[in-house]
């Protein structure tokens, strides 16, 4: 009945993993050896790991990343001029940690988006928030915002996010109202939270896609400088072509 009891109280406290491992312990004679302060510490161990795993699932899912990507996974075989130990560097977050931006560029097909999922798959595991945005649907959310009342709330809640990460950054031409959205959303994220891009188009070339040299300007100082970059340059078949199921010539198997 006592134990039973406190079994009771650890579900009321929500600490329900504790409970089940308390439960399986009194239930095997397996524990009976371990002293107090083993035991005690397994079941502070269970309660503690899925708790960070209930967090971690939060995380993943605010973010809505494009792909279930994970550093592990990446393809190295593909020659495009990726670093393994750019990647495993980049891979503990300490350019998160200290407001850096991620700038990977490369035609379409290099990886870009999975190598962007990755990172911020690995940002989540870290402990640190995630937000991904296709270009196209942050610029239609910030427009949405500005005529629904709801702007000074999204770019609160943008600011706030310890990793942005924007996909196909510039794929599209900039209008005048968007240029001056982007603007104040990466002057309030400047040297509090960090922004990973992806484009086809070299930094070199930013000024002049985003147009109104005065708002360029500002955008890409912010956005490039304390910025590391990955620069891909495939060779061969693109990363969708290499990984098709269905060949040249032939049909899926």
């Amino acid at each position: 009945m006592l134990n039973q009891a406190t079994v009771d109280k650890m579900q009321t406290m929500k600490m329900a993993a504790m409970a089940e491992a308390f439960h399986k312990q009194m239930e095997s004679g397996q524990w009976a050896d371990l002293s107090f302060e083993e035991r005690i510490g397994m079941l502070i161990d269970t309660e503690w790991t899925s708790r960070e795993q209930k967090k971690l699932s939060r995380r993943l899912k605010t973010a809505r990343l494009r792909y279930q990507a994970s550093i592990e996974d990446i393809d190295y075989k593909v020659p495009r001029g990726l670093d393994r130990q750019v990647v495993l560097s980049l891979s503990s977050c300490g350019w998160i940690q200290e407001h850096h931006n991620l700038i990977v560029t490369g035609t379409t097909g290099t990886g870009k988006s999975y190598l962007a999922c990755a990172f911020a798959e690995r940002a989540c595991r870290s402990g640190f928030s995630v937000a991904y945005y296709r270009s196209s649907r942050l610029l239609q959310e910030l427009n949405v915002a500005r005529g629904d009342g709801s702007y000074g709330r999204v770019l609160s809640r943008l600011a706030k996010v310890s990793l942005l990460v924007i996909d196909d950054w510039l794929i599209n031409p900039i209008k005048e109202p968007e240029r001056r959205d982007l603007l104040e959303v990466f002057e309030d994220r400047y040297e509090r939270g960090s922004t990973l891009l992806t484009t086809q188009l070299p930094v070199k070339t930013w000024h002049e896609a985003i147009g109104e040299p005065t708002l360029a300007d500002a955008i890409c100082d912010r956005l490039i400088h304390r910025a590391h970059r990955i620069d891909l340059n495939m060779k061969g078949p693109s990363m969708r072509e290499a990984n098709s199921p269905i060949k040249k010539g032939g049909k899926a198997g």
